[in-house]
Order: structure tokens, then C-alpha cells, then sequence
């Protein structure tokens, strides 16, 4: 497949669109859209559908994928506000405030980044770089990889590349095959090797080998991880849409360790 700035978009639309239970070209539309969420098994296999709450937006509106019960809920709150503020606080708390008297809180708030062709290049690494396949992974599943690899999904773990250090491992870039089109990418550096471009080096090396399979790479960060955004952009990514998923109070209390 030949890629363009494009088809990478709408192949993300369209992963979107079947995650949300929605239609590729409602991420394009001037006015807001509100569907059902359902289960679907091409889904991103990190997801937990049918979602209560699950607000997308590529930057032209909200599609909001929901539990048909909280439909005024949701309704009033993305009518209320500017698509960008509805993603934020302080308008976000009113968001919250509902929907904690229903059992749920705000829980996930990510921004997912897309590369562009215009600027995803090889960039020199200091190190030398190796591809990786999963053979490679089994004894990699530590603290220190826990972003480029996921031990609970390691199924998913498909390829990576390394930085190493004459035989020591100093970074890992890992992608996990979490749907047919889109492999999304993590990236570990070992804390006494940064700030020396490894990071962008491994992350567009494997951006670029994973075009070459004929997938699309992704890359997430939370909003306030500036090192990681900074890595993104200086990859050859650049923001494509952002989420924000509502879970349940259990769920987000179980998140922060609560008893």
C-alpha cells in the first residue's frame, strides 16, 4: 500500500469508527454526533466495550460512543461548551459531577499522534539499532520496558527496535498489533542514556518499519507528558485526535490504588 498524509488519517477514522460504533466520515462533520457503543471485535483489543462514555474528536466535533442511558447527560454537556473545552477543565468537572451520580467518574484523557510524511524521517542514532521480533521480547518483560512492551498483552507484541549499548539494551521502541490496520508504538529509554536523540531515533526508525508492513503507526501520550509529546513531534508525528473515556468508580479507584 502507498501511503499519503491522507490514507493515514482516514485509516485512523476509520479504526475510530469501529471502536465508537459510528460512521468514518461523522469525525468530519461540523455538528456533534452521539451513537450506541457495541462490542466489536475489530475493535482496539486494549478496549472495553460497549463504553459507558467515550468522547472523540479529530478537531472538527465530538463523537460521543455511549450507554444509550446517559444520553441527556452527554448531550447537555457537549452542547454547552466549544469542542476543545469539552476536554478540559473547568467545563469537564461538570461532566464529572453527572456522571459520579451515576457510579462513574472521568478516567482517561489522551491525545494520539499520527505520523506525517513530511517529516518522518531515519534520524542517526549514537547506538547501534536492531530490529526486534517477539522471539526477541521473552526475557524483556521488566519494569524498565513496561511502555514499549505490555506483559499482560505480550500476544499483542509484534515488533520493536533496539539501542544498544555494545551488548546492553539501553532503549526500546515496541509496537503492539493492536488492530488489523494500526500498530501503536512505546518507547523506554534507561534513565542514564536520555536527552541523546535516542528516543526519536527509535521511535521513527520503527514508525518506518512499520509502514514497511503496511500498517499505520500510532502514538499516545497523556496531555501533560511533554517529554513524550516532544518525542512525538520530533519523530515525524504530529496530533491527530484526542479521547476521553468515563469509567466506573470502582475502575478509576482501582487505577489510583485506592481500598
Amino acid at each position: 500500500m502507498h501511503f499519503t498524509n491522507k490514507n493515514i488519517v482516514q485509516t485512523a477514522m476509520q479504526q475510530s469508527s469501529v471502536d465508537a460504533n459510528c460512521k468514518p466520515e461523522d469525525f468530519m462533520q461540523e455538528k456533534n454526533i452521539i451513537v450506541s457503543s457495541k462490542a466489536n471485535p475489530k475493535a482496539r483489543k486494549y478496549l472495553t466495550l460497549p463504553f459507558d462514555c467515550n468522547l472523540i474528536s479529530y478537531g472538527n466535533n465530538i463523537v460521543a460512543s455511549i450507554n444509550e442511558k446517559y444520553h441527556s447527560i452527554v448531550s447537555e454537556y457537549i452542547s454547552s461548551f466549544p469542542v476543545e473545552h469539552c476536554f478540559e477543565t473547568p467545563n469537564l468537572h461538570i461532566l464529572n459531577d453527572a456522571m459520579q451520580k451515576e457510579g462513574l467518574r472521568v478516567c482517561f484523557m489522551a491525545e494520539y499522534f499520527l505520523p506525517n510524511l513530511e517529516y518522518l524521517k531515519a534520524q542517526s542514532c549514537p547506538y547501534e539499532l536492531r530490529i526486534l521480533h517477539p522471539c526477541d521480547f521473552t526475557e524483556l518483560y521488566k519494569d524498565e520496558w513496561n511502555n514499549a512492551l505490555c506483559e499482560k498483552r505480550k500476544e499483542l507484541d509484534i515488533l520493536g527496535v533496539g539501542a544498544y549499548d555494545g551488548t546492553k539494551l539501553i532503549g526500546l521502541a515496541g509496537c503492539s498489533a493492536d488492530c488489523e490496520t494500526m500498530w501503536q508504538i512505546g518507547i523506554d529509554i534507561l534513565p542514564e542514556y536520555r536527552r541523546q536523540s535516542i528516543a526519536s531515533s527509535l521511535t521513527s526508525r520503527l514508525a518506518l518499519e512499520t509502514l514497511e508492513r503496511e500498517k499505520v503507526p500510532f502514538y499516545c501520550a497523556a496531555w501533560s507528558n511533554i517529554k513524550s509529546a516532544r518525542n512525538a513531534i520530533k519523530s515525524g508525528f504530529r496530533p491527530a485526535w484526542v479521547e476521553l473515556t468515563v469509567k466506573s468508580i470502582s475502575y478509576v479507584n482501582e487505577m489510583n490504588g485506592a481500598l
